[in-house]
């Protein structure tokens, strides 16, 4: 059976490796990003990789009113949703108390305050739906505390708990919520950091374990999947 799959941030990264995974399955792709050239390019790949189909809407879900335009898009195509992915995140570094004015919010919005009104916006196309299952992409960050990452920090632990409350509020509907807690993982987030490549997770590393938590859920939940690279935390 093919399932529909709305994937947040999903151009590159962590997003497109799953969405990837899904698309090998032949699944029907929605995907949402900020970046409408490198949307029109995931698109393009994941049809090469099977997917029965792919649709694409650019869109910057720390923004308000960008977010109800995707919801929107989203209804438009699917009259249902197996899997939402809330992939859509940022990370700035920076101490709580000398950072950027401004940068809580800004991390916020783009971390939390996203999934949270994505979710809401697709609830009702989840409940009673067959195989239906949110993850929402929290981090190693949402249970230790990074020292030059404050508000990172911060906003990721918040994630985990809107993780653990939805989790509770999905089981009368037979809606699933894993949180997916990664490492370092090599994405363009460590672009020009000077480590080995053995020192991070691969993205299709995660993709996969995410998959898998998809495949087994007929009975059973991961509720929460941390994955860290076999050397440690960096």
């Amino acid at each position: 059976m093919k399932f529909n799959v709305v994937v947040t941030g999903a151009s590159k990264g962590i997003g497109f490796a799953v969405a990837k995974r899904f698309a090998k399955e032949g699944h029907h792709l929605f995907l949402v990003a900020r970046n409408a050239d490198h949307l029109h390019t995931a698109k393009l790949n994941l049809l090469g990789e099977g997917a029965s189909s792919v649709e694409v809407f650019a869109a910057d879900l720390s923004v308000r009113s960008e977010v109800s335009l995707a919801i929107n898009a989203i209804n438009e195509t699917f009259t249902h949703v197996n899997v939402l992915v809330n992939n859509a995140g940022l990370f700035l570094p920076g101490t709580m108390m000398e950072e950027n004015e401004g940068q809580f919010e800004h991390l916020l919005q783009t971390n939390l305050t996203s999934a949270y009104h994505v979710t809401r916006g697709l609830w009702d196309r989840m409940k009673g739906v067959e195989r239906a299952h949110v993850f929402n992409m929290c981090s190693i960050a949402s249970i230790t505390a990074y020292a030059a990452g404050g508000s990172y920090s911060v906003v990721k632990f918040g994630l985990l708990g809107f993780s653990k409350s939805l989790r509770l509020e999905g089981m009368p509907h037979g809606i699933r919520v894993s949180s997916v807690l990664p490492g370092a993982t090599l994405t363009d987030s460590w672009a020009g950091v000077d480590l080995p490549e053995s020192r991070f997770m691969r993205a299709d590393d995660v993709a996969e374990t995410i998959f898998t938590a998809f495949e087994i859920n007929d009975r059973t939940v991961m509720e929460e999947i941390v994955l860290r690279p076999l050397l440690g935390d960096l």
